[in-house]
């Protein structure tokens, strides 16, 4: 019986215990003191390791940043130690079985040129600063920082390369096409998840698992954060969405607030492990508070373990942001409203490049219940390919289902597939071997779904037959390709009934039988059946209706139009998808919602074709709650005509504020929309700005009050400290970020001469919560009356109540309830 492949334990944990001082970095330490490196790895070696990983954790530019060493040295040393570390072992060692290898392709054949029987990886840890939108690093620059270390470590000898500890699935995608990109080595990916199933910015399993996936990524999985008893329903639900090979490497449970001590011990990490015994675990090891001995009981429990060979792929499909899952199987609405086809209010947005109007058009499309947005921007007199990617960074920061790009310029679907953070559809392919040669390479590389168009160069079959070999056609070039039925959209073609009447019955035809033989799904542009004819919902409804019961599944429709969502309601019932009628029922048995999308609908949608947005009866708190931050400005300088400042801060955007804060705390909004919401509001803070200081000579302060805020002497690490500086700022408090690594003496300074009443302090690592507490005793010997609040991943509720913090904040919505206690 084959075990599961055994990984190293914490290279943290075991450098504090040689010596590394609160604040040094790792990779520093390491190329002044190799040996010891080597010494930590070969500990897990001998405790039965099967790959190590290199200390480079945090070898990249960003991180590396003025401490002296480059990333290429950083990267050498580390490889240079790991690789004496293997050699001495198995000098020592000699007659071990080799470890079965095969999950990574190519890797047992890298390590027998080598003469080697262990693995070494290398280790590659984000970057530590956010990407937009949720931060300011471009995905480029993120890239181009994992390029370099990649680099490096295929330079210096890596065999594969492990992408760990990710939180934001845009930085995890940008890490994985670098490693793609830029060596041949086999990547691994793991993220690390809180108990909800999601990443502290939103990112849902499934979502990670169908990216990597798609990226090529060869093992995907969980590590650090959690203990192994918390991770396992983890894994369970990541196994229902990829076939990939599952790596699970968790902490030694939470670390005591007080002793720093992880709360597992290393018989009680081992026995919880013993539990992913029925799972198809393929590598496992340890995180955060595991040593050798943790390792060495894991693997000897592990060596009993079922073998974890390629499991039946019975995986979910479906097309994700990272917040939202599409799951396919049954029917899923794709929004047809942003396009530009017919459309001069969307032309000129694009041409203007007006994006708060395109999103409030999706944003529309959104609350109607669309579960997909199509996206084409292809307009006369714009460059595609840039406007395609200015709308899609528009449309992440408000946005949160799925989006298909429309486009048959391969450049400019490349362009989006690389930006999205998801999963995404590609509208369209066709049966042109010349377009099939440019875009299925493209489709694949990114793993995107795809819409088929079931014509040629010599345009659209006028029968059914003719289709569905056009259709066939595509299905076995994507087959070579490795694209599968299921992740094919086949579109049979709609055409005006009032031109060529018969051509609804052959779309129809072909449809059927494409869905019925082929396995694919189904797509179709439903309103072109009635152009050119009065009344057009009625043909056009009554066409989407026989449409589905011949198998379509992907309607791309208004979905603003209450009576086509209606239709697709009503099929659903029928259809069994709708179990015990429960969301038909939800949606008729008060007809509330009706009004409001008839509403929306009037001043909105008119007829097929209609893109006039109304903004006039939108409020301040849905322009925040939705992020639209000149909608937000332009209805605070209304508010302004009959309110004073104040007035409008207080009782329109605070309030707003508050309604997002409650909506984060209950899981309806993540980091992202948090974020959006939040600069949407400081468009109107700083608008409101801007006319008192015209009014008052150049003073335009509006501060709420004034806060300082840092992370703790010895801790470099500083994003969660960064999103709380971001949301109170939009609350109109002033910030005084004093940065990471800060000195007790510097914080003490900062809170006198500023005379703020409220001090924030982060520590991620418990070798630096003496500092908190040795910082809040002279900030209350200096400053009586400035108040406390703590945060930070390894600090308790308990924990702040000790060392004497007026306020333990979980996240920045505790933050704000924190300062407006204090400052009001």
């Amino acid at each position: 019986m084959s075990k599961p492949l055994i990984l190293d334990g914490a290279m943290g944990t075991m450098l504090q215990a040689a010596g590394l001082r609160p604040g040094e970095h790792p990779e520093v330490f390491g190329c002044q003191h190799p040996d010891v490196i080597t010494e930590i790895e070969k500990k897990y070696l001998a405790a039965g390791s099967d790959v190590i990983y290199t200390n480079t954790f945090g070898a990249n530019s960003k991180k590396l940043q003025g401490c002296g060493i480059t990333v290429d040295e950083a990267v050498k040393c580390a490889l240079a130690s790991a690789e004496k570390a293997v050699t001495e072992h198995e000098a020592a060692t000699t007659g071990q079985p080799t470890p079965d290898f095969s999950i990574f392709k190519g890797l047992k054949e890298r390590l027998s040129e080598k003469g080697r029987h262990h693995a070494i990886a290398l280790d590659v840890g984000p970057i530590g600063e956010l990407l937009e939108p949720l931060g300011t690093v471009t995905f480029e620059d993120a890239y181009a920082a994992y390029a370099e270390e990649i680099e490096a470590g295929a330079r210096y000898g890596a065999d594969l390369i492990v992408i760990e500890t990710f939180t934001d699935l845009s930085d995890a995608r940008a890490a994985v096409l670098a490693a793609k990109e830029h060596s041949d080595l086999p990547v691994a990916v793991t993220m690390t998840f809180e108990e909800s199933g999601r990443t502290f910015t939103g990112t849902t399993i499934a979502s990670f698992a169908m990216a990597m996936e798609g990226l090529g990524a060869d093992a995907v999985g969980i590590n650090c954060s959690l203990g192994p008893e918390e991770i396992r329903p983890l894994i369970e639900e990541m196994e229902d969405w990829t076939s990939l090979p599952i790596i699970v490497k968790p902490n030694a449970g939470l670390p005591d607030p007080k002793t720093g001590e992880y709360r597992l011990k290393a018989a009680d990490f081992a026995a919880q492990m013993n539990k992913y015994s029925d799972l198809s675990i393929a590598l496992a090891g340890g995180c955060c508070g595991t040593d050798p001995e943790y390792i060495r009981l894991l693997s000897d429990t592990a060596a009993k373990w079922a073998d974890p060979g390629k499991r039946p792929d019975r995986r979910k499909r479906g097309v994700c942001s990272p917040s939202n899952v599409c799951e396919f199987g049954g029917v899923r609405v794709i929004g047809e409203r942003l396009n530009p086809t017919g459309k001069k209010k969307f032309q000129q947005a694009l041409l203007e490049h007006d994006m708060g109007y395109i999103c409030k058009v999706a944003l529309q499309e959104e609350e109607a219940g669309a579960d997909i947005l199509d996206v084409n921007v292809g307009v006369p007199g714009g460059d595609e390919k840039e406007l395609m990617v200015e709308v899609l960074r528009a449309l992440l920061g408000v946005i949160s289902l799925p989006l298909q790009f429309d486009s048959r310029d391969p450049e400019t679907i490349e362009a989006a597939l690389r930006l999205y953070p998801g999963r995404a559809i590609v509208n369209s392919i066709n049966a042109d071997d010349a377009t099939l040669d440019r875009m299925l390479p493209v489709i694949k590389k990114y793993g995107a779904a795809s819409i088929v168009l079931c014509l040629d160069e010599d345009g659209i079959p006028t029968d059914a037959r003719g289709r569905i070999e056009k259709a066939e056609h595509v299905i076995d070039r994507c087959a070579q390709e490795g694209i599968g039925p299921e992740d094919l959209l086949v579109d049979c073609l709609t055409l005006t009934v009032s031109a060529q009447q018969d051509q609804a019955r052959e779309t129809l035809k072909a449809l059927r039988y494409i869905t019925e033989h082929y396995h694919t799904h189904a797509s179709l542009g439903v309103s072109n059946i009635s152009f050119g004819l009065p009344a057009r919902k009625h043909i056009t409804e009554s066409f989407l209706v026989q449409a589905m019961a011949c198998g379509l599944d992907f309607p791309i429709i208004n979905p603003n139009q209450l009576e086509m969502m209606d239709a697709v309601a009503s099929f659903k019932v029928l259809s069994g998808e709708d179990a015990n009628c429960a969301s038909y029922i939800e949606r008729f048995a008060d007809r509330v919602e009706e009004k409001a999308v008839e509403k929306k609908k009037s001043a909105t949608s008119g007829g097929a074709g209609s893109t006039s947005v109304s903004t006039g009866d939108m409020t301040i708190e849905h322009a925040v709650l939705k992020g639209l931050k000149d909608e937000t400005r332009a209805l605070a300088e209304k508010a302004l005509l009959t309110m004073s400042e104040e007035e409008v801060i207080n009782g329109e955007l605070i309030p707003a504020l508050d309604v997002v804060g409650e909506q984060y705390e209950k899981g309806i909004l993540f980091l992202p929309q948090l974020i959006s919401s939040a600069n949407a509001a400081t468009a109107a803070f700083d608008m409101i700005k801007e006319r008192i200081s015209a009014r008052n000579s150049g003073s335009g302060n509006i501060s709420r009050g004034t806060i300082v805020i840092c992370t703790v002497k010895g801790d470099i690490h500083d994003i969660g400290k960064n999103i709380v500086k971001v949301v109170l700022e939009n609350y109109g408090y002033h910030m005084i970020d004093l940065g990471k690594d800060v000195p007790v003496e510097k914080v003490v300074d900062a809170v006198k001469s500023s005379g703020a009443r409220l001090l924030g302090l982060s520590a991620l690592m418990t070798t630096t919560l003496p500092a908190m507490k040795e910082t809040i005793e002279a900030v209350r010997s200096a400053s009586p009356d400035t108040k406390v609040m703590v945060g930070g991943a390894v600090v308790t509720p308990e924990y702040a109540a000790e060392i004497g913090a007026d306020f333990y904040c979980g996240d920045a919505r505790d933050s704000v309830k924190a300062a407006q206690e204090v400052l009001g």
